[in-house]
C-alpha cells in the first residue's frame, strides 16, 4: 500500500493541493492493477489548522507517526507559516524520504522550507521564482539547478510554483504509476483545455480493450 502524507499547517494554500489529493484519495482513474492508496494529514500537533480559505482541517496524525519507507509520499504544499520553527521536523521527515528514495512533493512555499534546509542545492527544482528563493531563504545554493518551468519532477523530488498544481499532479501520479500512461496524458490534457473531447477520450480509457 502507498502512504500519502499531507502536511497540513495553517494558511494552508487550498487549491494547491486539490487535483492530487482527489485523485488519489478517490482513485477514479487507475488502472486495475494499481497500488491501494491511504492519505492521511498530519501535522505538528493535533489542533485543528485553518486553510487559506477558511477551511478547518484536523490532522489524523503526528509527525512521529509518519513511517518513512520507499512506498511512502510526503505532499508539503504552500501556505504563509513555513518560517514558524514548529515546522522544522516535518523538513527533517522530508530529508529522510529522500534519502530512502520516497516521494517529496513540495508547491509554493513549502520550497522555501526544503531551500532553508539545503535540500535544493543539488536537485533540478523550481518555486515562485530563483529571486523568491534568494529572498526568503539566505542559505539557499541552488542556483544552477533552478528551472523556470511550473512544475519540475528530479527523481523523486518534484518541486512547484502556485500555478503548477496541476503538473505537479501529473507528475507525482506518474511517479506512483496509478494510471495507465495514456489515462494520465489525457487527464492532464482535460483539465488543461477544458475540450469535451479530451473527456470522452479519458473516459474511453477507462474501457478493458483500451488498456496501454
Amino acid at each position: 500500500m502507498i502512504t500519502i502524507y499531507v502536511y497540513v499547517l495553517d494558511t494552508l494554500a487550498d487549491w494547491e493541493l486539490g487535483y492530487v489529493t482527489s485523485e488519489l484519495h478517490s482513485g477514479r482513474f487507475f488502472k486495475k492493477d494499481a497500488e491501494r492508496v491511504s492519505l492521511k494529514t498530519v501535522s505538528y500537533s493535533k489542533e485543528p489548522i485553518h486553510t487559506m480559505g477558511g477551511l478547518t482541517v484536523v490532522p489524523d496524525c503526528l509527525i512521529d507517526d509518519v513511517v518513512v519507507n520507499e512506498t511512502s509520499v510526503l505532499l508539503l504544499p504552500g501556505a504563509d507559516t513555513w518560517n514558524n520553527p514548529e515546522h522544522g521536523a516535518i523538513i527533517q521527515k522530508a530529508s529522510e524520504f529522500l534519502s530512502v528514495g520516497a516521494i517529496v512533493g513540495a508547491i509554493c512555499g513549502a520550497t522555501v522550507a526544503l531551500a532553508n534546509a539545503g535540500l535544493l542545492d543539488s536537485r533540478r527544482h523550481t518555486s515562485n521564482g530563483q529571486g523568491f528563493l534568494e529572498m526568503f531563504s539566505p542559505a539557499y545554493k541552488g542556483q544552477e539547478f533552478y528551472v523556470d518551468e511550473p512544475s519540475v519532477a528530479d527523481g523523486n523530488l518534484i518541486t512547484a510554483n502556485p500555478t503548477g498544481s496541476l503538473l505537479w499532479a501529473k507528475q507525482i501520479m506518474e511517479r506512483l504509476d496509478v494510471f495507465q500512461s495514456n489515462t494520465l496524458e489525457l487527464w492532464y490534457e482535460y483539465f488543461s483545455t477544458g475540450k469535451a473531447e479530451s473527456f470522452f477520450a479519458l473516459m474511453q480509457t477507462l474501457q478493458p480493450d483500451n488498456e496501454k
